[in-house]
């Protein structure tokens, strides 16, 4: 620097002035700066609540008759030996797997369910049990698609050889529909319920905030059937009755209320 010893005194003394009027403003802006964002707090829980809502639940249940069946079918057989039971038994189930691909129903829609092999004895008091025998028991689960051939199925397999019948459930191959329909009827009864709740308690809908599922279509469980003990006597087809079955969707919504 040129000029006067005095001069450049005073400039020095400028300078270092300025330099920390500057650095204080920086410290000063970065120390204001979360007291600016403190003084914006985020909305509190209860502020979200303020307003009036009600939760409610219904549900739409639609009828429809099924499409399709599942049924039990089995072998059940007696021998001294368990190799004498077991040879029974393949025999009279491969006669039975027969008819029913006879009958129409495919390989894929019969199902292995059950196998047992077990000894059969004699109890009379205060004696050992004596060994009777043996018992094999096979049935399989057999889905027909087409209802019309479930009762000559079952008809053709009691004269092959099958000589216990377990149990039959009813079911829909595609419940989409049926479903849909039951979606519909459970959001009217749903808003009817929603619009009855807000008028009694002097409100009025304002929108439906949230709305959840539950529940839907599940497949009827198996109704037993009596076995006959003559079965491979009957005459005629077994008459079956599919009737209808029930489709029921479950929902729960959340309604806002406004004055």
């Amino acid at each position: 620097m040129h000029g006067t010893p005095g001069k450049r005194v005073i400039l020095e003394i400028l300078m270092k002035t300025l330099v920390r009027a500057g650095v204080m403003a920086l410290l000063l802006a970065t120390a204001a700066a979360p007291a600016a964002f403190a003084q914006t707090p985020p909305p509190s829980a209860d502020s979200m609540f303020k307003a009036t809502t009600l939760n409610l639940s219904a549900y739409g249940e639609t009828r429809i008759a099924p499409d399709k069946a599942t049924i039990n079918l089995g072998v059940q057989t007696e021998a001294p030996t368990a190799a004498a039971a077991l040879s029974a038994n393949s025999a009279q189930m491969t006669s039975m797997i027969a008819a029913l691909r006879k009958a129409g129903i495919a390989d894929k829609e019969i199902q292995t369910s059950g196998l047992n092999l077990n000894p059969q004895y004699d109890y009379v008091q205060n004696e050992p049990p004596k060994l009777r025998g043996y018992q094999a028991s096979n049935q399989v689960t057999i889905t027909v698609n087409d209802l019309s051939k479930l009762g000559s199925a079952v008809d053709a397999t009691v004269k092959a050889g099958a000589n216990q019948v377990n149990g039959i459930s009813f079911g829909l191959k595609d419940p989409t529909t049926a479903e849909n329909a039951a979606r519909h009827e459970a959001v009217k009864a749903l808003a009817a319920k929603a619009d009855l709740y807000a008028k009694a308690t002097g409100h009025r809908v304002s929108r439906l905030v949230t709305l959840s599922e539950g529940g839907g279509y599940s497949p009827q469980p198996p109704m037993p059937m009596m076995a006959y003990a003559r079965m491979d006597k009957m005459e005629g087809a077994v008459p079956v009755s599919g009737g209808e079955l029930s489709v029921r969707v479950d929902i729960t919504g959340l309604y806002e209320l406004t004055k």
